[in-house]
């Protein structure tokens, strides 16, 4: 079960968070951070995989929030509500890269060789904290490898926990496309963690031989 799901609390109380929201209640700002930003920020680093970049989309979902809350109607709870701006902002994110990657000057190494360097965050995230280094690491390095639809279904399933439902409302989908992106999205991460772990099985046979 995922964090959010733990920490969003009963209807009646999501209800009143709203409520004090929508009237510009300080304390309800600092209340929804409290509750939910370890959480998005951890999911969104999973579909980024960078740590600085989780961090501006997780300012830009909190923005949003706090500008459109009064948009929101109550036709989802305000957890998908939450996770579908997650997602978009993430999905902005990702297509800004892609398009001003290329604009962007090369550094070059100790030996004049250009190459691409991306700063990281130096500090520890939630998702480092929560998580085991090693195994962390090898399953975000695997998710690079599925397909960004079928890894936000599969994140908001197996990682965040929400329900086929909430997720639906979610991604805006149907729920005949979450289980197949689901299922799918399971498949193509276990090849991707089988090949990288024959992979570091391999290496570690030639370490020993040497």
């Amino acid at each position: 079960m995922g964090l959010l799901s733990q920490q969003s609390g009963p209807p009646d109380e999501q209800a009143g968070l709203v409520r004090r929201l929508k009237c510009r209640s300080t304390e309800a700002f600092d209340e929804l951070l409290d509750c939910y930003q370890g959480p998005v920020f951890g999911f969104v680093y999973r579909l980024l995989d960078d740590s600085a970049d989780a961090a501006d989309v997780t300012q830009e979902v909190f923005l949003k929030i706090f500008r459109k809350i009064d948009d929101f109607r109550g036709d989802c709870t305000l957890k998908t509500w939450v996770y579908r701006i997650a997602v978009n902002e993430a999905s902005n994110r990702r297509r800004w890269f892609k398009r001003h990657r290329r604009q962007e000057t090369p550094l070059e190494d100790s030996e004049g060789t250009p190459r691409w360097d991306w700063l990281r965050d130096p500090s520890a995230s939630p998702f480092d904290v929560v998580h085991q280094r090693e195994q962390s690491d090898l399953v975000q390095d695997a998710l690079r490898d599925v397909d960004e639809r079928l890894r936000a279904a599969l994140v908001l399933r197996d990682l965040e926990g929400l329900s086929y439902n909430e997720i639906a409302d979610a991604l805006e989908i149907s729920l005949g496309t979450v289980k197949s992106r689901i299922l799918r999205g399971r498949e193509a991460l276990k090849v991707a963690l089988e090949r990288r772990m024959a992979a570091g099985a391999l290496q570690g046979a030639f370490l020993q031989q040497e």
